[in-house]
């Protein structure tokens, strides 16, 4: 034991960090349920993913299908699916950001992507 009441201070740091651990699990679980959007071609194509990241729907106006020109809707839907993980990434970095800087500082922490 360490004179000075050491002890007591490992004990509040384990506690903190119980604590910081359940936070950011907690952020983690409304992350995978808040849903966010990404839109490209003035919203004909729509994305939404997870703040987590996993794609949940697509929406694709009628009006952006041209048999003739697949390439171009192709590209809609990539450009909406990234704007929408895009969105997801804000979020995360909104939820889990300062969780990160209270363990430290987002480097280094695994599953975090940032």
């Amino acid at each position: 034991m360490i004179p000075g009441g050491g002890q007591p201070n490992m004990q509040q740091l384990l506690q903190q960090a119980q604590k910081m651990q359940q936070d950011l699990q907690r952020a983690q679980e409304e992350l995978a349920q808040t849903e966010v959007e990404g839109q490209a071609g003035g919203g004909l194509v729509k994305a939404t993913v997870t703040g987590a990241g996993e794609l949940r729907a697509l929406k694709i106006d009628p009006k952006a299908v041209d048999p003739e020109d697949t390439e171009t809707l192709a590209d809609l839907v990539i450009a909406a699916v990234q704007a929408a993980n895009e969105n997801a990434q804000n979020l995360q970095q909104q939820k889990l950001g300062p969780l990160a800087q209270g363990m430290g500082g987002g480097s280094g922490i695994p599953g975090l992507p940032f």
